[in-house]
């Protein structure tokens, strides 16, 4: 990998505006392909999901999925989009080994939904996305690169194709320009995108995984010298595939973008790939313009001609939203501004819900996602919801210290556990003999040891000064491994000393 020359994040802000355009592609959720009947279920052995439509097998036609129209309505309105009255399908053309027909069926000119606008917040700051379009298109299939050390084409040995993707129904929600975000740009990027994937999910028609590919972004960004009103020429790194990653690529490009300028040099609009391991991007093609991809109306597909009842009935029908949810939970959970604001920007809504659902108290799904969670993503680099741990075991745990089987130390150790691979917290509890020891027999001889050991102490909280206590029940957690119950240590050295509590 080259070498790339940046300027650090606060020069590039000192003499630039960055302007930002964001290409979020979400697999709806579909039973089928988007113009065949072929299934859509992950993980299938490769090419066994296909036909002679989605091959683009001469003399196949195909037929337009009725509920990705719906899906794509429904996203549509949630985004406070128009409508179309009359839309149609068009063909992209380009060749690529995982585009089997040599097109895309996508939208061009006449999307199904446009002019529609996103809020955002950013640490209480509201920012306006607009959308400039969402419009229905299919998936490609999917290249493995084999050989070579990058994993893909370049240096390569052959390379195989999995066509079980090609056709999944797609919808591509493109923003307009977002201007004036100025230093906030790369959290405005990561705030859009989380709040998009929150939306799509409420929304139902589609899981938004996107360490799964079901929700990709590519983002472009350009800078322009502050005070001029003319654009700067655009990059666009494709298919970034986390939050994290987003507001990273936008911030290398940031940086990179006015390296080159300062050095008076010239951006060149091309694609560029985003790589995980240290945040940066590299070249990947020149970009074409649309007119290299000699769009034309498919032949094949009548125009989407949606009515207005539909589209009303679709409106009426719609979830709550995550904004005005968000309102009512922080309402419930009795919470300030700013402690709602650790939990978004977290990204831990729903993994709270879901573990209040399994059966845990929400303050102790908030301490457990905010916290040990949340910390261990922090360190990992990797979102809170990647993590290998489900709500439900989280909400086990909360149950193991409610029932005073586990106290806070050893839950920790629990959930590292599990993150481990090592099995259900009750497995773990097991096998690492983490249980909370209450028995008196058994903690009689720590606290025996702790008196002895600590007479000055001892004759203090005899004295009255019982706060004392507290480091003798320290040394008993000490000598236990944490494994005592404080609580009744805490019992036992009084009556041993003849205090009351």
């Amino acid at each position: 990998m080259s070498v790339v020359n940046l300027v650090s994040f606060e020069d590039a802000l000192a003499s630039y505006d960055p302007v930002m355009g964001l290409e979020v592609h979400v697999e709806l959720g579909t039973a089928t392909k988007m113009f065949c009947g072929c299934s859509t279920a992950f993980g299938a052995e490769p090419n066994s999901q296909v036909c002679p439509t989605c091959l683009g097998m001469p003399g196949s036609l195909p037929v337009v999925n009725a509920v990705g129209v719906e899906s794509a309505i429904k996203i549509g309105l949630a985004l406070n989009c128009e409508i179309a009255e009359w839309c149609r399908f068009a063909r992209k053309n380009y060749f690529y080994p995982d585009m089997p027909k040599n097109f895309q069926t996508s939208q061009y000119d006449e999307p199904i939904a446009f002019n529609g606008y996103l809020d955002v917040e950013v640490d209480g700051e509201t920012f306006r996305v607009e959308i400039e379009r969402a419009h229905m298109e299919e998936d490609t299939g999917k290249s493995s690169h084999i050989g070579g050390a990058t994993g893909r084409i370049h240096g390569a040995e052959y390379s195989l194709v999995d066509y079980n993707r090609a056709g999944i129904p797609l919808i591509e929600i493109v923003t307009k320009p977002i201007t004036g975000a100025g230093a906030r740009a790369p959290e405005v990027a990561k705030a859009y995108v989380a709040e998009l994937r929150e939306l799509i999910k409420a929304l139902g028609v589609s899981e938004a995984r996107m360490e799964m590919g079901q929700m990709r972004c590519d983002v472009n960004l350009s800078l322009r010298p502050i005070g001029q009103e003319k654009f700067g020429t655009r990059s666009e790194t494709k298919n970034v595939n986390s939050l994290r990653s987003v507001e990273r690529a936008a911030r290398f490009e940031i940086q990179r973008h006015a390296a080159v300028l300062s050095e008076g040099g010239t951006i060149i609009q091309e694609t560029r790939h985003f790589h995980e391991e240290d945040g940066s991007t590299t070249s990947g093609r020149i970009k074409e313009e649309a007119e290299d991809y000699r769009y034309f109306p498919e032949p094949d597909l009548v125009p989407v001609a949606p009515s207005r009842a539909w589209v009303e009935e679709l409106r009426a029908g719609l979830p709550e939203l995550p904004r005005l949810r968000r309102q009512r939970l922080q309402q419930e959970w009795d919470l300030s501004d700013k402690d709602m604001q650790a939990v978004l920007n977290a990204g831990a809504i729903d993994p709270i819900l879901e573990t209040i659902a399994a059966g845990a108290p929400a303050d102790q799904a908030r301490k457990w996602w905010l916290g040990e969670l949340a910390r261990r993503a922090n360190e990992t680099g990797t979102d809170l919801t990647a993590q290998p741990i489900t709500p439900a075991q989280v909400a086990r745990v909360c149950a193991l210290v409610a029932e005073g089987s586990l106290n806070d130390k050893l839950a920790r150790q629990v959930i590292d556990g599990v993150l481990n691979g090592e099995g259900e917290p009750d497995e773990v509890v097991a096998k690492r003999g983490l249980a909370v020891v209450s028995d008196d027999s058994a903690l009689g001889a720590a606290v025996d040891e702790a008196i002895a050991g600590n007479p000055g102490v001892a004759d203090k909280i005899r004295s009255g000064k019982v706060a004392a206590v507290g480091a003798l029940v320290g040394a008993v957690m000490k000598a236990t491994r944490g494994q005592a119950d404080a609580a009744r240590v805490k019992e036992l050295i009084l009556d041993r000393l003849g205090v009351q509590g």
